[in-house]
């Protein structure tokens, strides 16, 4: 009896441990301003830098849309499971944290690729999330990037480059 309590608790830490949206950055790092000027011109290379993703994300958070960003990260770190026990529970963190329609931090998308997603849950992959992903991605690109660059809470973090010009640069773009 004792030992199964005991399987349940430390089956219950690893899973609290492996939730996806406790990615943090580690330490604070500071943009190059090359690195700033190219954010402001591409969603896609501010996406691939984590320096970026991390101001992308305070911005995200002050409107409340925080979890595109986090379901996005954590469909990346999916796609490069290969274990199946852990593809298994990545994807189901995934679908409890950002698909199921219980889940505060649910991100909007439409039924047909909501359904694909259901149905693949029987049997969970690595890239089963990719449409979603997609919708997602193209959301943040579209309605919430714009809003970023001409945010003033952007421009303040965009002040974390240690160059005076940044400010120059943005209020230019």
């Amino acid at each position: 009896m004792f030992q199964m309590n005991e399987d349940r608790r430390e089956r219950s830490e690893r899973q609290t441990c492996t939730k996806m949206d406790s990615i943090e950055a580690t330490e604070e790092q500071h943009p190059t301003l090359d690195e700033v000027i190219a954010w402001s011109r591409s969603f896609e290379m501010m996406m691939r830098s984590p320096e970026g993703r991390d101001v992308f994300r305070e911005f995200l958070r002050s409107e409340y849309s925080e979890e595109n960003l986090m379901f996005w990260m954590a469909c990346e770190e999916l796609k490069k499971e290969s274990n199946p026990s852990a593809i298994n529970e990545k994807a189901r963190i995934i679908y409890e944290d950002y698909v199921s329609i219980l889940s505060p931090k649910e991100v909007s998308l439409d039924s047909r690729v909501r359904e694909g997603i259901n149905q693949s849950l029987a049997e969970p992959s690595s890239t089963m999330y990719e449409e979603a992903q997609l919708q997602i991605y193209t959301l943040m690109h579209r309605d919430s990037f714009p809003r970023f660059l001409n945010s003033s809470p952007q421009g303040a973090t965009f002040k974390r480059c240690d160059h005076p010009l940044v400010t120059l640069k943005f209020s230019s773009v």
